[in-house]
């Protein structure tokens, strides 16, 4: 009778150990947390001491340094401590990069000199040899690991091809740069080897990875993951792009024109690819003869500024076919390094595939995300799988209006604006001091020249009351706000007293300020064009002096609203001092007047156009 006591007292004991033990294994496991359609901070995440980092390097494809190996990616990691301690799996978010391990400095000479005619040939330039400098391992980078790890992510990192502790060589747009973070997805979706050291045999596996990937990035980080998803890669469910590079021949070209980023005067494809060159050294004469000097300086045609077969493998616009993943792009309207153009036609693009797309503008310069609650609710659908409609809503473009914060855009149907129009100016005579802008077609059949002369800059052209450098041509002062939305044209025709000329257009809200507070408030957009290349960007030929060609070119797409009392001008002018090449004085161009149009996509079309500017 006493055994039997105690034995059922100890059966109690266990059964209420195991009850208890099986509360505390319900209640502390820690899981992702979603409220209103974004995943939360979860306490149990939070600890950035409690986090695993290690590094690894992912087999890829290809080798691109020659020396017989496939070409290994390096790659970090970081993860809550519940994917070893709890067995739990959680979605990625990948940054890829050639940033990470540092860049060339600021070295003399490493820039095309741009001061040469437009027929010359370039001065030599020097090529830097820059020590690697690799971040510590194991970790490439701590971007990004506070915003998203405590919501349930892992957070991966990889250095590009070519630098840092990554194998290859950097090809700026080449395929092993879309390849390369494709071979990391594969591997975090178990399709692909990873390895404990650059050269090891020990294998590692991402036990803890879902398979579901959402890539971001600003700039170059901004256009790898486009770069990996036109691959079509299994498991890439999401990108956020931002501010990214779509095409290195629109980065460095423009409708035929040998032209530079905003701010970087005399880059090139070349340049780029030296200042991200920090992987082995020892792989530095094969990559810089193999890529640089041969690949690069065969193909990039500085002289011509044409598009070729070789440009055109550089733009991803024509590698969408297999994209599948979502998009939600993101750039800033007033961003003259990498222009709007590349985020609205890779939009564009992905709307006409079906691809679920929204597009967030901003009314700044390079970078600026979308806000992080719009960036958690498309990562919250495409990885953790919470139906909370982004790819259901009727609204596709998020647009931050001028004096607005980036956190609160104006939600709109779609961009452009659905309700904008075009509507076509003509030009009236006085641009050497102030022409006219008019919807009525009656203008002067008659010509008006200016001379080029690049010591000019563009702000001083268009504050001038009057220069013989540039023509000018404005509309009366607006009676109400104008909303321009979409992309402005230009139908210029010219003639040019030499074989060849820059030509440049910018659209400026006038009067100018000299002490805007915002970015916004004198230029409105702009555009440049090779008039050799009037027929075609792949074939250019030399002007026969006097004789008039039509040139027609988008302007950078816009979405601006012009307050009323401004007035909208058209420049155009040769040289741009920011971003062409810089010849001597002296070329003249001739506008005919009655062959020249503007088209401004305008919010209501001429309907607004009459009401509130004649």
């Amino acid at each position: 009778m006493l055994k039997t006591l105690k034995f059922n007292f100890i059966l109690v004991l266990a059964i209420a150990f195991s009850l208890q033990s099986f509360a505390q294994d319900t209640t502390e496991k820690a899981t992702p947390i979603f409220k209103d359609g974004e995943a939360q901070i979860v306490e149990a995440f939070n600890n950035p001491n409690k986090w695993i980092h290690h590094d690894l390097w992912v087999e890829t494809e290809f080798d691109t340094d020659g020396d017989g190996d496939l070409d290994r990616m390096h790659v970090s990691v970081t993860r809550p401590e519940q994917t070893d301690t709890e067995d739990l799996k959680l979605p990625i978010i990948y940054i890829t990069s050639p940033y990470f391990a540092g860049v060339a400095g600021d070295v003399p000479g490493i820039m095309w000199d741009v001061e040469r005619e437009l027929d010359g040939k370039s001065k030599e330039r020097i090529h830097p040899e820059v020590k690697r400098r690799a971040a510590p391992r194991p970790m490439i980078s701590n971007s990004h690991i506070k915003k998203w790890v405590p919501r349930g992510y892992i957070v991966v990192h990889s250095s590009s091809p070519g630098t840092g502790y990554s194998d290859g060589a950097p090809t700026v747009g080449g395929p092993n740069e879309s390849l390369g973070p494709k071979a990391v997805i594969d591997w975090l979706c178990g399709r692909a080897k990873g390895f404990t050291e650059r050269d090891g045999k020990k294998e590692v596996k991402a036990y803890w990875s879902t398979g579901k990937v959402g890539m971001t990035g600003t700039s170059y980080n901004g256009t790898l993951p486009l770069a990996a998803a036109t691959t079509g890669v299994e498991g890439l469910e999401v990108i956020i792009p931002i501010a990214p590079n779509t095409s290195y021949y629109h980065y460095y070209r423009s409708n035929g024109l040998v032209r530079s980023p905003g701010g970087y005067l005399g880059e090139d494809i070349d340049v780029l690819y030296d200042f991200i060159h920090s992987g082995d050294e020892d792989k530095r004469a094969y990559n810089n003869k193999t890529v640089r000097d041969t690949d690069m300086m065969n193909n990039m045609d500085r002289q011509s500024g044409d598009y070729n077969d070789w440009w055109a493998a550089r733009d991803y616009l024509n590698q969408m076919d297999n994209m599948k993943a979502a998009l939600l792009m993101s750039h800033g309207f007033n961003d003259w390094n990498v222009m709007p153009e590349h985020s609205y036609r890779i939009y564009k693009a992905a709307k006409e595939k079906g691809l679920p797309a929204q597009i967030y503008y901003h009314q700044n310069g390079h970078g600026g995300p979308p806000p992080i609650s719009m960036m958690n609710k498309w990562f919250t659908k495409y990885l953790h799988g919470v139906d909370n409609g982004v790819d259901k809503e009727e609204n596709k473009a998020f647009i931050v209006r001028e004096y607005d914060d980036p956190k609160n855009p104006t939600v709109y149907k779609d961009y452009p604006n659905p309700n904008a129009q075009d509507v076509v100016l003509h030009l009236t005579a006085g641009g050497n001091t102030i022409g006219g802008l008019t919807i009525d077609e009656d203008v002067n059949e008659m010509g008006e020249t200016l001379t080029d002369d690049v010591s000019f800059s563009g702000a001083d052209l268009a504050k001038a009351k009057s220069s013989e450098h540039r023509l000018l041509y404005v509309t009366p002062k607006l009676k109400n706000d104008i909303h321009i939305s979409g992309v402005p044209k230009v139908s210029i025709t010219l003639s040019s007293n030499k074989a060849a000329a820059n030509l440049s257009v910018w659209l400026v809200s006038l009067p100018w300020d000299n002490n805007a507070s915002k970015i916004t408030e004198n230029i409105i957009t702009r555009g440049w064009a090779d008039p050799k290349n009037y027929k075609s960007l792949t074939n250019e030929e030399d002007l026969v002096p006097g004789r008039p060609y039509t040139v027609n070119f988008d302007l950078q797409p816009d979405d601006q609203i012009i307050k009323a009392g401004q007035q909208i001008g058209l420049m155009i002018f040769s040289s741009d001092q920011e971003f062409t090449l810089h010849p001597k004085p002296g070329t003249q161009l001739t506008i005919e007047l009655d062959k020249t149009t503007l088209t401004l996509p305008i919010v209501n079309g001429e309907e607004a156009y009459r009401k509130f500017v004649n």
